[in-house]
């Protein structure tokens, strides 16, 4: 187009047809140096060298059993919680973490555009009405001049349009650069979203937990007070020493000073599942209950190879990769000639009723070319560091993967040991209230030593709050193998799960 435009602007004499050919031969050359650009500045993207292994070490051995339940897009509905699911589908909504991150992607998207603005031709459209007066005492002689007119008016309107032509891929791996970087911060949107996901989860059993040892400690309490009162009978009986009294008033005061702390953790796992919904915790009401009341999902983390597209993190890091791959060859690019075509169309006239007359017509095409030759070095200093970048979003790249698998094991193994502890610690916490009953038995009888009852009870005391704690290990790390593997993973289609 711009080459037929140029043949039509040449006065029609003798050797138009000449330069018309000459143009033509200068566009099929450009032309052609666009297309073999590829030739000379291709794309360097490095290999990530990444060992994925067949299955996880810790996990099932058979395909068919690592995928017999995969992640659920609503994992949290696993656990059969109501004000659980309510609360993570409120954090979704309004957590002030989720909405910075959306907003993170309308900026990536902006400048997106605005990288790819240099594809397009730049178009401007201009008017000037212009009045001088030329000073009249710079005639020969050193005096004003009278005759003539002193005063000169020009109104003009053009239209400008200026074009870099892209012939080595510059402004495209400036803008591919661009949308890799908005494609990664759709994926840091996701991470953001699982990563408050999983914080209201873990906070909401911490609450649960703190609920459960405050009641086993206020249970507790009851029962060393209720041995005091029995102490204390003795004592007045004649049958107990004032030493034995005092070591079950410090065992009374014991179980008593540990409620403040457990109290202060339930507010704190309450102010923070305010934050995560962007409530000032006041505006917040946890029922909670116990965590004996929530369900334990069967999840199986799938295949290691799977991994590397459900993990968020895994894909941002991907994409990143890919925008420093785009900014290497925008650098590289650089170092190149640059062919920027201008030009100016437009009416001048010095009265404004002849503006529009074709007399009054004018252009102007301007075709230019700039090589670098010596910047300082500069032009070589910013290819080397997006090559050093590159590199380190590479090994980013590689360690993300690396430490997916390795977040995987480590969740399938804190599974399986929670679990087997849970189960050891609900039978260490059967024997010591067996035990203790026994002795309390026994101490209204007379039967038995007190040393022998205060050591029953600290048993207990340390065994219940310890089986608390246990379900809450047992809970998280469920969850941390839910976020290990990505959150929800979409259901695989009928054929693919068919084939495998």
């Amino acid at each position: 187009m711009w080459v037929r435009q140029l043949t039509e602007l040449e006065p029609s004499a003798d050797g138009t047809r000449s330069r018309s050919r000459r143009y033509l031969a200068v566009a099929y050359a450009l032309c052609l140096t666009q297309l073999l650009s590829g030739c000379f500045l291709g794309s360097e993207k490095p290999d990530p060298a990444l060992d994925i292994p067949e299955s996880y070490q810790s996990g099932p051995r058979n395909p068919a059993a690592a995928e017999a339940a995969l992640p659920q897009l609503d994992w949290w509905r696993g656990f059969r919680s109501r004000e659980l699911t309510a609360i993570v589908e409120e954090a979704r909504a309004a957590n002030l973490d989720i909405a910075a991150a959306v907003a993170r992607i309308v900026q990536a998207d902006a400048q997106a555009r605005v990288a790819g603005a240099p594809l397009l031709p730049n178009v401007a459209l201009g008017g000037n009405a212009t009045r001088s007066r030329a000073s009249q005492t710079t005639s020969s002689g050193g005096t004003a001049t009278s005759s003539g007119r002193s005063e000169r008016v020009l109104y003009s309107g053009s239209l400008s349009a200026s074009y870099e032509i892209d012939f080595w891929g510059k402004n495209r791996a400036a803008l591919r650069a661009a949308e890799e970087t908005a494609i990664a911060s759709r994926y840091d949107r996701e991470v953001v979203g699982l990563t408050t996901v999983v914080s209201a989860a873990n906070a909401y059993f911490q609450v649960l937990a703190a609920q459960d040892r405050l009641r086993v400690a206020r249970e507790n309490l009851v029962s060393a007070e209720r041995v005091l009162n029995l102490i204390q009978q003795r004592l007045s009986a004649g049958t107990a020493s004032s030493l034995d009294t005092a070591q079950q008033q410090s065992l009374v005061a014991s179980q008593r000073a540990a409620i403040p702390p457990l109290e202060q953790t339930l507010r704190q796992n309450q102010a923070a599942l305010a934050l995560l919904v962007a409530r000032p915790p006041e505006r917040i009401a946890i029922r909670g209950g116990s965590l004996r009341n929530i369900a334990l999902p069967r999840v199986t983390p799938g295949l290691p190879s799977e991994l590397l597209t459900q993990r968020p993190d895994i894909r941002e890091a991907e994409a990143q990769l890919a925008a420093a791959n785009a900014n290497v060859e925008n650098a590289r690019a650089a170092m190149f000639p640059s062919i920027t075509l201008t030009g100016e169309g437009g009416y001048q006239s010095t009265l404004l009723k002849t503006l529009f007359r074709p007399e009054s017509a004018f252009y102007t095409a301007v075709g230019g070319l700039t090589q670098p030759i010596f910047d300082g070095l500069r032009l070589q200093g910013q290819l080397d560091l997006t090559k050093g970048r590159q590199d380190e979003l590479l090994q980013n790249y590689r360690k993300a993967v690396i430490s997916a698998f390795a977040d995987v094991d480590n969740a399938l193994v804190a599974i399986q040991q929670t679990t087997r502890r849970e189960q050891l610690q609900r039978e260490v916490v059967v024997s010591s209230r067996r035990a203790f009953e026994i002795a309390e038995e026994r101490l209204r009888s007379g039967t038995v030593d007190l040393v022998t009852v205060l050591q029953t009870q600290q048993t207990l005391y340390q065994a219940e709050d310890a089986l608390a704690q246990a379900r809450l290990a047992r809970l998280q790390a469920i969850v941390s193998l839910f976020q290990a593997l990505g959150g929800g993973w979409l259901p695989k289609p009928p054929e693919t799960a068919d084939a495998q």
